[in-house]
């Protein structure tokens, strides 16, 4: 069996020890040939070009959302954290060691899941326009640590909570749904981590079904007060009181009343007036444990 390795050597988890061990792990079962990205978007120009009869990806949510979008056809992708909030492999069962999730990998199971898209950019467990989306671009303005790193899920979730606070009315158009202050987008239950606590908005979305809408008519304290309880005790946003919400679903449609934030997988995708988030069903092959 051949395969490819495309490593981002900035994730935060990542070192040249580490990804010298999983490189022996993985080469137990399969010849492998490392690529390591050197700017944003190389990994999806590099799962492009990946040659065998897999690929893996080493590094954070970012690296495995730029993968999926170069993924092209049957090859099964395998995802081993290397990141700091690793949403996707943790979301798949996947521990957070990278050398034990290689091993894992090495056991050759697969199973077929389903994606989403917005504006015809995939990602694999989240999207979204609005606060979640700002807290990402937040992030990003923040910069990054010493060494050159992406600050964590712990700073994205201060961000959230600042935002959060901001009173905010309806300011989107949903289709078929109504006006709401933002909008998140779930193809898995788990939409983001803060720490060890996996977030789940929309606590009944798998990836083996469509899209899950949940989305706030406002924000304020007293709205916020009521909806954190829901989230820590893993209840999401669903049949809360003043949110919208739609499960398995193939198409959303949203159109802002001026220019808001869209993220994916936790990437910024600039400012939009419009966002169509689409179901890709039964869309790729991944290693699972």
């Amino acid at each position: 069996m051949r395969a490819t390795l495309i490593v981002n050597p900035c994730s935060h988890r990542v070192t040249d020890e580490r990804l010298r061990a999983v490189e022996e792990t993985l080469g137990r079962f399969a010849d492998i040939t490392t690529m390591r990205t050197e700017r944003r978007g190389h990994a999806t120009e590099l799962a492009r070009v990946a040659v065998g009869d897999a690929i893996f990806a080493y590094g954070g949510d970012g690296l495995f959302n730029e993968v999926l979008n170069g993924v092209e056809g049957t090859i099964p992708v395998g995802f081993i954290p290397g990141g700091h909030t690793n949403v996707l492999p943790r979301a798949l069962g996947f521990p957070g060691d990278p050398v034990a999730a290689a091993m894992r990998i090495s056991l050759g199971r697969t199973r077929r899941i389903s994606l989403g898209r917005v504006n015809g950019r995939r990602f694999a467990f989240a999207s979204g326009i609005g606060v979640g989306a700002e807290a990402v671009r937040d992030v990003d303005a923040f910069g990054r640590t010493p060494d050159g790193r992406r600050r964590g899920d712990l700073t994205f979730t201060r961000f959230v909570a600042r935002r959060l606070l901001t009173r905010r009315g309806p300011e989107l158009e949903i289709a078929g749904f109504g006006r709401a202050a933002m909008a998140f987008v779930s193809n898995n239950a788990v939409f983001t981590c803060a720490g060890r606590m996996p977030i789940r908005l929309s606590p009944h979305a798998s990836f083996e079904l469509g899209l899950d809408l949940a989305a706030p008519v406002r924000v304020n304290g007293g709205v916020v007060a009521r909806l954190v309880p829901r989230l820590v005790l893993g209840l999401g946003l669903p049949g809360a009181g003043g949110v919208l919400s739609g499960h398995d679903l193939d198409r959303i449609e949203v159109h802002a009343d001026a220019p808001r934030t869209l993220q994916a997988d936790g990437e910024d995708l600039g400012d939009v007036c419009d966002a169509v988030f689409e179901a890709e069903r039964d869309a790729v092959s991944v290693f699972v444990p």
